[in-house]
């Protein structure tokens, strides 16, 4: 074996011996409260809470919002309108009420701009 040959074989065990051994498979929880303590942790339970009640609190702002402040201003720039959320279209003894379609429209739209946002914050600030 010439002298570049050993030397090979010397690093291939030097690598062997720095490469990071794979970890042993965790052991499963004992006992219902474990489980489910692993279960919170492991799925994120917690957070997807969170980021639903945040989501419904920012929807009924948003709702707020769009009622309160953004349907007058529109009311106010067409003429003859006083509240627009409150439009009814009768049409054969039925009532459309498009107002409130204006309403969860904008709503939905302002709502899906802000998550957008979040999640383009969070990727940026690298967090998945």
């Amino acid at each position: 074996m010439s002298k570049e040959d050993k030397m090979l074989e010397e690093l291939k065990r030097i690598r062997e011996l720095l490469e990071p051994k794979p970890a042993p498979p965790a052991p499963k929880p004992k006992g219902l409260w474990a489980e489910f303590i692993d279960f919170l942790s492991k799925y994120k339970v917690m957070g997807l809470a969170v980021a639903f009640i945040m989501g419904l609190y920012l929807g009924a702002l948003v709702q707020a919002l769009v009622n309160d402040l953004i349907m007058p201003i529109i009311g106010l720039a067409i003429p003859g309108l006083e509240n627009l959320a409150t439009i009814e279209v009768p049409v054969a003894n039925q009532k459309f009420l498009v107002g409130d379609f204006l309403v969860a429209l904008i709503t939905f739209i302002i709502v899906a701009f802000v998550i957008f946002l979040v999640v383009k914050i969070t990727r940026r600030w690298g967090i998945e």
